[in-house]
């Protein structure tokens, strides 16, 4: 394949593909700790990504989880804000819930992202949505495996939702788009690279995606703190939003 050919979308699904496929030659290489796996894992994706966006994007700005922030990318209309492997813990568990973010912002909008899914051999694209599964009957909500939010367990019991424990965001991002749940609500704070790439992939779906009040989602902002997102079947989004702000009235 000649990269130097791809548009935006193939070129973030290339590469979220190719490091996906690096992630599980590390992990199955059986030369590292189970504390050290987490790491050595972030470190090799984080240098074959920053590496490879730095060759065919020369000129847009970039941030990374696993690369000092410089502020550069603030004169850049055109961000790519990746994440190399979104659910370490995950990873190093050896667990299939974890994914990589490769993501484009454009004048702070997540405009291109894939999400690749290595444990289960997946890459959901921007650039290449499906029809979205049928509606469950009862919905099904997303929520950390380790630190469930209050709020999310609250708005659960007021719709009947069940809860479904999952690892990474981008895991539980795209089990929204693959019919594995209905709604995927956070508050317990991300960062941009938490969220860019799986809200680019899940808006492309026809998902709604938001801030818990409703507002957009705004990228490459100079504090890289994001409190809260929704990302869910259309069907449900004006009563989740309902149901956060009677929470907090």
């Amino acid at each position: 394949m000649d990269a130097g050919n791809l548009n935006d979308g193939e070129l973030a699904a290339h590469l979220a593909q190719v490091a996906g496929r690096i992630l599980c030659e590390v992990r199955g290489a059986g030369v590292f700790s189970a504390e050290a796996l987490g790491k050595a894992g972030d470190q090799t994706a984080n240098q074959f990504l920053v590496r490879a966006l730095r060759e065919q994007r020369p000129d847009d700005g970039l941030l990374s989880e696993e690369q000092q922030d410089n502020f550069e990318r603030l004169a850049h209309a055109r961000v790519w804000i990746i994440d190399p492997v979104d659910g370490t813990r995950e990873f190093g568990e050896h667990r299939s819930d974890w994914a990589v973010h490769v993501g484009l912002a454009i004048d702070g909008v997540a405009s291109v992202g894939a999400v690749a899914l290595p444990g289960l051999g997946v890459v959901l694209r921007s650039d290449a949505p499906q029809p979205l599964p049928a509606l469950a009957d009862r919905p099904r909500m997303l929520v950390s495996r380790t630190r469930p939010a209050r709020e999310a367990v609250a708005v659960a019991e007021a719709i009947g939702a069940e809860l479904v424990a999952m690892g990474s965001a981008g895991a539980k991002a795209m089990a929204v788009v693959r019919g594995g749940a209905e709604i995927y609500l956070h508050t317990g704070g991300q960062f941009e690279w938490d969220s860019c790439a799986p809200v680019a992939v899940a808006k492309a779906h026809g998902l709604h995606v938001s801030r818990v009040d409703g507002s957009p989602l705004v990228y490459n902002q100079s504090d890289l703190y994001m409190p809260d997102l929704l990302i869910c079947r259309p069907e449900w989004a004006t009563r989740v939003l309902a149901e956060v702000a009677a929470l907090s009235a």
